[in-house]
């Protein structure tokens, strides 16, 4: 005997209904020798009593209903081993009605294997289960092409069925491991080599599970530890949860994001144990104690700080949606990651993807069953990981009156890490007054300082109206400067890219400076897309008060038309990457305190709307 871990292997079986699922993990347990001694013998008295013929499907003991109302209705698990490792393989049913349990089922795995029979051939389900295979990340695909026993064990619908096929994966980026042709009811190519298909040399399915490869474990990952709650036992605070990824231990010291605050580990409680723990691991629930006392609640995510989980309040998700009532854009609906709970805005559903052959349609709601890329956004801050990254907190759940109505996957894409804006570092810092009041300020130039921030598309005419604005209120006598996005980049952000990230933090750091102009009793137009209302609010917050926010609008077409500086030609061809309304969201304000419509207005009106609300705005302010 020996203590030796084996590695373990979760594999889903997914497939269109009778398209042999179970009879193919009832054939994969004998082939391998997994079947408990007598079960096989029991089995075939119970078909003969009952007057049936025998079925490799009945091998499974969870597999009652499926007997009764041949079909399987609730995803199974059953275990076994090769000699190179072990395998929990994961039965998930094929039938529309209960997508909801294939979902369950291969969010958990790290393969899988895709039925397809070779006499039905490719139905709605196979590519429906592709495309979810897909969206929940699993990489990892075989295709095994069932029965082929009843088409003759012809090469020929084989390779039909493979092209088919693997032209589908293809447009999902998936591309699967092998293609097995097999009759699972004869055994062929299950656990031996066929004699019937000498024309395939590839692995059988036993040796196509070993050729999986094992994923980077739990453990390896980056710490998460959602936070659970914290309670009270006599002196202790302790705050509990599971440790979803990664490891720690006492002396660690742990960022508590979105909060953003530190501290160490001061001892790892437990109970009825004859030592105490020193360190622990994904899967672990536990709780522990700090060597000082901050505020921490429950949804918040212990992470090291090397490693941390990003901070929004807005992602792109792919969703699938198994509501009765549609997903509908501008709903509320509770999100739900680990111990997370927050109200979220279903912004803007980007598409709806048909999963029978991927084309996509724009749509104000998502119907049951149905797939879609969405916006998502909350008010409060959130700690998330692209899915693809961590699992553990990038999949999350909605919830509507009080029932799960559709899971999803969180990605990033477009969107900036929100950490590095909200994070304060500096310490022991004194603010320091001014000589002359603002009020003294106002008085000698005749109107109030403020900052009218431009934002809008590239090629919708801010730039032009800003300089235009600039020479007719410096006429007037007004105190003005005009801050534009390249004229910057030239200095002051000179370091910054264009990244999400970047972006973010160019707007930062203009927001900031143009509080100051505003502060001398200047009034600054600003000039710049900001594309992330998150940006824009924290500018207004900068300002404190005199921020308005000038919408510039313009239709993206009429934008790209007119290309001033050649930037949508090159970001269509994909010289430019992050390209603001092509490659990268541009987020319209909700409430803008002036919109100006430069496709429907030419610029002298444009500019006749601008004066005149500075007019009322800044002159008559004072």
């Amino acid at each position: 005997m020996t203590d030796t871990i084996r590695p373990n292997l979760r594999i889903v079986i997914v497939g269109h209904v009778d398209h042999g699922k179970s009879t193919l993990v009832g054939r994969m347990l004998h082939e391998a020798g997994a079947m408990p001694e007598g079960k096989l013998e029991q089995i075939k008295a119970i078909s003969e009593k009952r007057g049936m013929p025998f079925e490799w499907a009945f091998v499974m003991d969870a597999l009652q209903a499926e007997r009764d109302q041949g079909i399987t209705i609730d995803t199974a698990r059953i275990h076994f081993h090769t000699d190179m490792r072990d395998y929990t393989i994961i039965d998930a049913p094929g039938h529309t009605e209960f997508l909801k349990n294939m979902i369950t089922g291969a969010a958990s795995a790290q393969a899988a294997l895709l039925l397809i029979d070779a006499q039905e051939g490719v139905r709605e389900q196979s590519r429906r289960h592709g495309y979810l295979l897909s969206l929940l990340g699993v990489k990892q695909i075989a295709v095994v092409v069932n029965k082929m026993d009843l088409v003759g064990y012809d090469a020929g619908r084989f390779g039909e069925l493979v092209t088919t096929y693997s032209a589908y994966l293809e447009g999902l980026g998936v591309e699967p491991s092998v293609f097995i042709p097999v009759s699972a009811r004869n055994g062929d190519n299950v656990g031996a080599r066929s004699k019937t298909m000498p024309w395939y040399q590839g692995p059988t399915v036993l040796k196509a599970l070993d050729g999986f490869t094992e994923p980077l474990s739990s453990e390896d990952k980056p710490l998460r530890l959602p936070i659970q709650g914290v309670y009270k036992f006599d002196e202790r605070r302790i705050l509990a949860g599971r440790i979803e990824s990664g490891r720690l231990k006492v002396g660690d010291t742990l960022l508590f994001s979105p909060s953003n605050k530190t501290a160490r580990i001061r001892s790892i409680e437990t109970w009825n144990a004859p030592e105490p723990l020193t360190e622990a691991s994904a899967g672990m629930s536990v709780g522990f104690t700090l060597d000082e006392q901050i505020f921490v609640e429950r949804g918040e995510v212990a992470s090291h700080e090397a490693s941390p989980p990003v901070e929004t309040n807005v992602f792109k998700a792919r969703l699938f949606w198994l509501g009765h009532k549609p997903l509908l854009q501008g709903k509320h609906y509770t999100l739900k990651i680990n111990t997370l709970e927050a109200d979220v805005l279903v912004e803007r559903i980007e598409r709806v993807i048909d999963t029978g052959d991927l084309t996509t349609r724009e749509a104000q709601s998502v119907e049951r069953n149905a797939v879609a890329e969405v916006v998502l956004r909350t008010r409060r801050m959130l700690a998330i990981d692209e899915a693809l990254s961590i699992e553990a907190t990038g999949r999350f759940v909605l919830v509507e009156d009080y029932l799960p109505v559709g899971g999803g996957l969180v990605s990033m894409e477009g969107y900036p890490d929100q950490r590095d804006l909200i994070t304060v570092r500096s310490t022991n810092i004194t603010a320091v007054g001014h000589a002359v009041s603002r009020e003294l300020r106002q008085s000698r130039n005749g109107h109030v300082g403020g900052v009218l921030w431009f934002t809008g598309l590239s090629g919708a005419g801010k730039s032009t109206l800003a300089l235009a604005l600039e020479e007719q209120l410096f006429a007037r006598g007004y105190q003005v400067y005009v801050l534009d996005g390249d004229n910057v980049r030239g200095g002051l952000n000179a370091n910054l890219g264009f990244s999400p990230e970047d972006r973010a933090e160019n707007i930062r750091r203009i927001g900031e400076v143009a509080a100051l102009f505003a502060d001398a009793g200047f009034i600054v137009i600003s000039s710049f897309i900001s594309p992330y209302r998150a940006d824009r609010q924290r500018a207004r917050e900068a300002v404190k008060q005199g921020f308005h926010e000038i919408y510039v609008e313009a239709d993206l077409a009429v934008c790209e038309q007119r290309d001033p500086k050649g930037l949508y030609r090159r970001a269509r061809t994909g010289e430019i990457r992050d390209f603001t309304g092509i490659s990268s969201p541009y987020e319209a304000p909700e409430a803008a305190d002036l919109v100006v419509s430069t496709d429907r207005q030419s610029v002298e009106e444009c500019l006749e709307v601008l004066t005149g609300y500075v007019e009322r705005a800044f002159r008559q302010a004072v």
